[in-house]
């Protein structure tokens, strides 16, 4: 589900305040697989870089992190 989440992104150059969401959700229940967490990677270094913007505002968004397993 994380990739699918990451590769809308990409798609739109921004990341949305419900996807962010379902992010966290699929981290807290650690229901996601490598390749999710590589997508996760991705996902925080185009952030980073401004590739992708997002939608919700510092004060109340999510950090994004690489994550390890």
């Amino acid at each position: 589900m994380i990739r699918t989440l990451v590769q809308s992104a990409f798609q739109t150059g921004c990341l949305s305040v419900a996807s962010e969401g379902l992010i966290r959700q699929v981290l807290e229940m650690k229901g996601y697989e490598a390749s999710d967490l590589e997508a996760l990677t991705a996902l925080y270094e185009a952030v980073n870089s401004g590739r992708i913007q997002r939608e919700a505002s510092d004060s109340c968004a999510m950090t994004l992190m690489p994550l390890s397993r």
